[in-house]
């Protein structure tokens, strides 16, 4: 039987460097592959398409649903998000781990879909921490994303692991310990 990839889920806070960490992971992981999400959001700088997301409006992402498109899609600071269903399952039958960057909710209905889903949540050591990074990168909107952060780490005990993202060295160091402790304890035979 061929041996079926595992799927990660990566969530927390918008500037808690999950993409980040995920960006220097996935470089490095060559049994890996990253499931690249569908979005209406603007392209920020540096984003690629096709790599980082698939830019589309708000009328293809409608239709795309409608036609049954994703396995999970989601709503998040007006802007929609989802993830396309054949490219994960395929890379899965294939015995590719799949890395996800998703939202808490998201995340959930991963784990609904793929019960033995690893979900990993990256958090800030702080509040202001989180505000500093939303403002360095020239974020918009700061109340939001806080107002939402509450309910993020409300989230958080959900999660099966959790990192708290002080030094980006120290928690992409954690990040690797905690996908190598899943693939030697779980194998790569469920998905």
């Amino acid at each position: 039987m061929l041996n079926r990839g595992k799927v990660f889920v990566v969530s927390g806070p918008s500037g808690a460097g999950k993409t980040t960490i995920l960006t220097r992971f996935l470089k490095e992981d060559k049994n890996s592959a990253f499931s690249v999400s569908y979005t209406t959001r603007q392209k920020r700088e540096g984003e690629r398409e096709g790599i980082d997301y698939h830019f589309v409006t708000r009328s293809t992402f409608e239709e795309l649903i409608r036609k049954g498109f994703f396995l999970e899609w989601e709503e998040v600071h007006g802007e929609m998000y989802g993830t396309p269903k054949e490219p994960l399952l395929e890379m899965i039958e294939k015995g590719i781990d799949v890395f996800m960057d998703l939202d808490v909710n998201g995340a959930m209905k991963i784990k609904r879909v793929f019960p033995q889903a690893i979900l990993i949540f990256i958090q800030p050591p702080s509040e202001e921490e989180l505000i500093m990074r939303l403002k360095n990168r020239k974020e918009k909107a700061i109340i939001k994303r806080l107002e939402r952060l509450r309910k993020e780490l409300e989230a958080k005990r959900f999660f099966d692991y959790v990192i708290i993202n002080d030094s980006i060295e120290k928690a992409l160091s954690e990040f690797k310990n905690i996908v190598e402790e899943v693939r030697s304890c779980h194998g790569k035979n469920n998905g």
